[in-house]
């Protein structure tokens, strides 16, 4: 573009016109293309082997939900579902702040230099606003993210426990196929996901913390029925004495409950995460737990119960996907949603009239 300054009428006055701005992509760098999918069968194959790099892309199909890629995790799952079932499942749930990121990390540590190799899955939440999630799990296990037998992998929430909760359960059939023994799923803590987490775990562990008010305030029926085993956090320095009185509390409350389904009574242990102490005492734990379980056969009975769980809950997500992406069925609930909106249609016959439609396509 030529400067008006430089018309013959401005004499003396010269506008240079300046230095071409360069390209804002390096023209010599190569441009780098996503290598192809492997099929299904090299996946396995290579998941088998305990390719770790290849367990992570099987992951990132199953949470995907690109309708290609779950068809394609689907066929995966299938083939490792042998090759799965090895393992110790442990849930470990716990309010935020109680230190389950520390503990997994200092508890990851203990299990691996008895050996085997070690997954933890770890359910991050994601914002209800903008549906983000920092996935910083792994920042706090600094120990465990550069072993060599260790594998972390933080899933967002997204608005959607159930959906994760199958997802994670899928994941663990691959960690399972690609040799880790041992599997740590780590809940929100916030309250919903704990039961999805225990319906894929064979032993849930709860982290408590002493001192920070009432500790009546933490035995919740709900959460400690589900409770195998009851940990008191920070149980170090001036914390020794509060940890140990709420032990004694939680150990009360524990006989007010009606007996386990697996006769095993829950203990109830203090430790110290940060300065790793009580660690051994808590595994010790853990592993008189499966002793009991499985010796009165209830280890295999959970298993079964869980693998029918989540069979009904695959059926209620892939009817509700199907309902939802139904092109008419959407068509009509928008129309049906403004009515509902206007008041010139109660809500339950909404409900009833688009069900009614969706059920007549399918006949």
């Amino acid at each position: 573009m030529e400067h008006p300054e430089n018309d013959s009428k401005y004499i003396g006055l010269t506008v240079n016109s300046g230095v071409a701005q360069p390209p804002s992509v390096n023209p010599y760098m190569k441009r780098v293309r996503r290598k192809p999918l492997p099929t299904p069968g090299e996946m396995v194959e290579k998941i088998l082997a305990g390719d770790v790099t290849t367990l992570s892309r099987a992951v990132t199909l199953v949470e995907s939900i690109n309708p290609d890629h779950e068809t394609l995790a689907q066929e995966i799952i299938e083939k490792c579902l042998p090759h799965s079932g090895n393992s110790r499942r442990i849930g470990i749930t716990g309010v935020p702040g109680a230190g389950k990121s520390t503990s997994i990390d200092v508890f990851g540590l203990h299990v691996l230099k008895q050996g085997g190799k070690l997954a933890v899955l770890a359910i991050d939440p994601s914002s209800e606003r903008t549906k983000g999630s920092i996935l910083g799990d792994k920042t706090r296990m600094e120990k465990l993210a550069v072993h060599p037998d260790a594998f972390i992998r933080p899933s967002p929430s997204a608005g959607s426990l159930g959906g994760v909760a199958r997802k994670t359960r899928e994941t663990i059939v691959l960690c399972e196929a690609a040799g880790f023994n041992n599997i740590f799923v780590e809940t929100v803590g916030v309250g919903q996901s704990e039961t999805a987490v225990h319906s894929m775990v064979d032993f849930f562990l709860l982290i408590q913390l002493a001192g920070t008010g009432d500790e009546l305030q933490g035995i919740k029926r709900g959460i400690m029925e589900m409770a195998d085993g009851i940990v008191i956090n920070k149980a170090d320095g001036d914390n020794i004495d509060r940890a140990r009185l709420a032990q004694a509390q939680f150990r009360s409350a524990l006989h007010l409950f009606p007996p386990t389904t697996s006769g095993w009574m829950p203990e109830v242990l203090t430790y110290s995460g940060y300065y790793e102490l009580g660690i051994e005492e808590v595994w010790a734990m853990i592993d008189r737990y499966f002793e009991f379980v499985k010796s009165n056969g209830y280890f295999e009975q959970k298993r079964r119960q869980q693998s029918r769980y989540w069979m009904y809950e695959t059926i209620d997500s892939q009817l509700r996907g199907n309902f939802f992406n139904n092109p008419e069925v959407s068509a009509m609930l928008s129309g049906l949603e403004k009515a509902v909106l206007e008041n010139r249609l109660s809500s339950f016959i909404a409900a009833r009239d688009v069900l009614n439609f969706y059920f007549s396509k399918m006949k």
